[in-house]
């Protein structure tokens, strides 16, 4: 990996971008896919994927029989690792239940406001070089704590028109059975417009490419919500000379081992550190199946070393990670100081792996610096919060006069006239 001793700062911003992905460009090819797909529903998702997945498909929808033979499929210490998975992360999202709000304003005035769950939510699951039946829980999960009545799952075939029994398993256990053999675009279409056999949804949820996110963009401005605009994943590492380079180059590349276009970044003040971290690099990327796709993305990836930990911390709030490892001694000192990331791993033995599978936190975050302004996945993201109010006698008394002086100092008569017809009434007056 580059190392990057000490930039100045009005050159940082050169090392904060991400691997340039030409969304126009991608936008051009996806919107010709999900009009294919509105207009002609199944058929175009057969063609798609016979033309991008290479297997003709019969049907789209997993058959109860298919459910049934996953767990035949899945090895039992696999099963024994994804229940265990399940009863952390629901105990964690199953914590953020909040019962209904009633306030009373002001004598006789009261408001309140409850989560009342998002009926149809679809749930996209990445199938291609990693079959992430891990999205499954982190979507799953709270779609079902919340109470969504209807979940819609898509992800894409392999070339004998199969599953991933692993995917299959994990759905099944949630009591997930709507699922459907289509990826990429058309999966987001699918599930934005409905087809035949895959109802329409309310909420898009889950990562994917380029081409998924920019699908799930254009539903966004088509009116069907979606969790967060999300790119190639990242992870962001601060570590100082307590910590281990073999720690350390582990978590960059379990990140790099994502994708091509995936991003890897180190910030330390110790320039010795960084020089021993990238060996390290160097001798545990030789070990990795995936060790192309890893050095790939270690080409967009650096090592930065910086001043001190101000400058670090500096650097890293203006990169806003998707993930954060405080690799330092004080982690949760330090933590007080992050303003912007997706999810914050602390301390020596807290991988981003740990969350990406089973910690009980969400792994669906916001990438590319959105953590600026969003949040990861949690129970919220599967509810409306719906707030209600209600007005006495002796409330619309002391509240009306109020509203009545606040709607005709904005001209708005008609506003001022639904409460003076209420006043009069209250006075006999009609």
């Amino acid at each position: 990996m580059e190392i990057v001793k000490n930039p100045p700062r009005e050159d940082w911003a050169k090392y904060l971008q991400r691997p340039s992905v030409k969304l126009k460009k991608v936008r051009r090819i996806v919107k010709p896919i999900m009009e294919k797909v509105k207009r002609n529903g199944d058929n175009a998702l057969v063609k798609f994927a016979l033309e991008f997945d290479l297997v003709h498909l019969d049907s789209l929808a997993v058959t109860p029989e298919e459910l049934k033979a996953a767990a035949a499929d899945v090895d039992e210490d696999l099963k024994s690792a994804i229940e265990q998975a399940i009863i952390n992360i629901d105990k964690f999202h199953r914590a953020q239940q909040q019962p209904p709000l009633v306030v009373e304003t002001q004598p006789g005035v009261r408001c309140m406001r409850k989560s009342v769950p998002i009926e149809r939510v679809g749930l996209y699951v990445p199938g291609g070089t990693a079959p992430l039946f891990s999205t499954v829980l982190m979507l799953g999960v709270p779609a079902r704590i919340a109470g969504c009545k209807e979940l819609v799952l898509c992800t894409p075939p392999n070339r004998n028109g199969q599953v991933h029994p692993a995917i299959l398993y994990t759905a099944n256990l949630l009591g997930i059975t709507k699922i459907f053999k289509t990826g990429g675009a058309q999966a987001i279409a699918a599930m934005m417009y409905g087809t035949e056999s895959i109802p329409k949804v309310d909420k898009i949820f889950g990562p994917g490419n380029q081409y998924v996110t920019a699908a799930k963009l254009v539903a966004a401005q088509k009116g069907v919500a979606i969790d967060m605009p999300a790119g190639p994943s990242e992870v962001a590492i601060l570590a100082d000379s307590s910590a281990n380079p073999a720690f350390i180059a582990a978590d960059l590349l379990s990140q790099a081992e994502h994708g091509a276009d995936s991003q890897a970044m180190l910030v330390t003040s110790e320039s010795n550190f960084a020089e021993a971290v990238n060996v390290e690099i160097g001798k545990q990327l030789k070990e990795l199946p995936r060790k192309e796709m890893a050095a790939a993305a270690l080409a967009n990836s650096r090592l930065i070393v910086l001043k001190d930990l101000d400058d670090a911390m500096d650097f890293l709030n203006e990169y806003a990670a998707e993930h954060l490892i405080l690799a330092v001694d004080n982690a949760t000192e330090v933590a007080e100081k992050v303003v912007n990331a997706g999810s914050v791993f602390l301390g020596h033995l807290t991988p981003e792996s740990a969350g990406d599978y089973a910690s009980g936190t969400n792994h669906t975050l916001p990438t590319s610096g959105f953590a600026r302004a969003y949040s990861g996945v949690s129970l919220d993201s599967f509810v409306k919060k719906i707030t209600f109010q209600e007005i006495s006698e002796e409330g619309l008394k002391r509240l009306g006069p109020i509203v009545q002086v606040m709607a005709e100092a904005e001209h708005l008569h008609a506003h001022a006239n639904a409460v003076t017809v209420r006043l009069n009434t209250l006075k006999g007056d009609v």
